[in-house]
């Protein structure tokens, strides 16, 4: 099938492409929302910027759209203009996202697609978190933590490329706290700078880290495709 991928530039997103890729799709467009603001409870919101150059990496057009309210409502609505546009321009069959336990967003998204008489696929779901973190390393992903917003999380992670020695340390700060190792819940978001669907990995030049005390956010202030790598 000829699919959209709701697309955030986060490790989901883009390992959810690359499962689709292997269950024989085609992903011919990247939908990305760019929420009104962090408060989103949808949406992915630092860095959306950057999801640019990895629509040039990964050589698949994106198309965007600004959000000009956090509402979920009106979230979908936005979604439902992109899905709606993604139909016209580049004949979709149906939407493929990175949703892993969330019901409520894969239910937002199956009535979207219901709606619009296509289909919704959501390869990772139901995976499990530490089972799905080791296999995205596996698979040659690399990415970064680009937000932190939980207990057990602190500064040191924001902006670390996660390694496989960190996926332990992870788990085990997952079960001392309770949070979910895979992120789904909004505990940290990422970013991914390569992977084997890349044309080129993302060099990132100059960025910024802005840390409250408990929440934190890396942001990318700079960065280009590496063609020397």
């Amino acid at each position: 099938m000829k699919l959209a991928c709701l697309f955030s530039g986060g490790k989901d997103s883009t390992y959810a492409i690359h499962l689709a890729k292997k269950q024989g799709h085609d992903v011919v467009c990247l939908l990305s929302v760019f929420p009104k603001s962090e408060e989103s409870h949808l949406l992915h919101y630092p860095n959306l910027k950057w999801t640019e150059l990895q629509s040039v990496s990964l050589k698949i057009p994106q198309l965007i759209i600004h959000s000009n309210s956090d509402e979920i409502n009106d979230e979908l609505i936005a979604i439902e203009k992109l899905l709606q546009n993604a139909k016209d321009e580049f004949k979709i069959d149906g939407l493929v996202h990175g949703g892993i336990k969330s019901k409520f967003q894969k239910e937002k998204f199956e009535n979207l697609c219901t709606k619009l008489n296509l289909i919704s696929i959501a390869p990772l779901w139901d995976l499990e978190p530490k089972k799905y973190m080791n296999e995205l390393l596996d698979s040659n992903f690399h990415f970064m933590m680009i937000t932190v917003s939980s207990d057990g999380l602190d500064e040191q992670w924001l902006g670390k490329l996660i390694l496989k020695s960190d996926i332990e340390i992870l788990n085990n700060l997952s079960d001392k706290f309770g949070f979910n190792l895979n992120f789904e819940g909004g505990e940290s978001e990422t970013f991914v700078i390569d992977c084997p669907l890349f044309s080129n990995p993302i060099k990132i030049n100059k960025f910024t880290k802005n840390w409250d005390g408990y929440r934190g956010r890396f942001e990318i202030l700079d960065a280009e495709l590496d063609f020397n790598a």
